[in-house]
Order: structure tokens, then C-alpha cells, then sequence
């Protein structure tokens, strides 16, 4: 597979000093035949299988707790959820 480190790097926004680019081009050779060799997905099948880690299971609710003494701990609550600080203007 061919890549331009140059060009993901100006699309990243990533500073690439010229004496570190065959390092660089190595790590992204290398995470990519990582990536070319994981294994496919089926759709039909949702149960962990410990020799093909990428066969998932279904998610589960499984908690002990209601969500009222789940609530209990937050430091404020607000019509039944956690009020946090706002993060974006």
C-alpha cells in the first residue's frame, strides 16, 4: 500500500522534521499492515469467541443500582441527569 507522509502529515496538521521522516514513514507502514491484517466482522455473529477477538457480544444492561441512587452521588442533578461544566462555548 502507498502513502504520501508528506500530504497525511499537512493534512494532520503535523510538524515532520526532515531527519525523522523514515522513522515516521516506517511507524505508519507498520500500523497499516496491522490494519490490513485484522480480521473481518460478521455481522451475524454477536458472542465473544476467544480466538477471533473481533466477533462481539450483545451489550447488556447490568447494573445493581437504580438510576435514582446512581444519581444520588452526582454533585448536582438537573430533570434527572448529571449537570456538568459546559466544555463548549
Amino acid at each position: 500500500m502507498e502513502f504520501d507522509v508528506k500530504k497525511i502529515a499537512k493534512l494532520a496538521k503535523l510538524e515532520i522534521k526532515p531527519e525523522e521522516m523514515e522513522d515516521v514513514t516506517n511507524k505508519f507502514a507498520s500500523v497499516l499492515g496491522m490494519i490490513e491484517n485484522l480480521p473481518e466482522i460478521k455481522d451475524d455473529c454477536l458472542l465473544v469467541d476467544p480466538q477471533n477477538p473481533m466477533i462481539l457480544r450483545k451489550d447488556e444492561v447490568k447494573s445493581e443500582f437504580s438510576r435514582e441512587e446512581l444519581l444520588e452521588n452526582a454533585p448536582q442533578v438537573q430533570a434527572g441527569c448529571i449537570v456538568v461544566p459546559r466544555v463548549v462555548e
